[in-house]
């Protein structure tokens, strides 16, 4: 059940993000400064922490291999 509740949040923040109404499903409107992209801040930390919950550990991605780093 728990498996099923975080897909369909997956699935909901990724939809939210992809944004297909062009801003009509807006929870806070993107107008507003400094919160309006709260909501899709919010969206974002979901959707990585459902991926994380399936293993795909998103920060990750950005590490660099220690071949990669010149040592001085």
């Amino acid at each position: 059940m728990k498996t099923f509740i975080v897909i369909i949040l997956m699935i909901l923040s990724f939809l939210y993000l992809l944004n297909p109404g062009m801003g009509v499903f807006e929870i806070i409107p993107d107008a507003i400064p400094f919160v309006g992209n709260m909501d899709e801040a919010g969206a974002t930390a979901l959707l990585i922490m459902c991926l994380r919950y399936f293993g795909l550990d998103t920060a990750k991605l950005f590490e660099r291999r220690k071949k990669d780093v010149i040592e001085v």
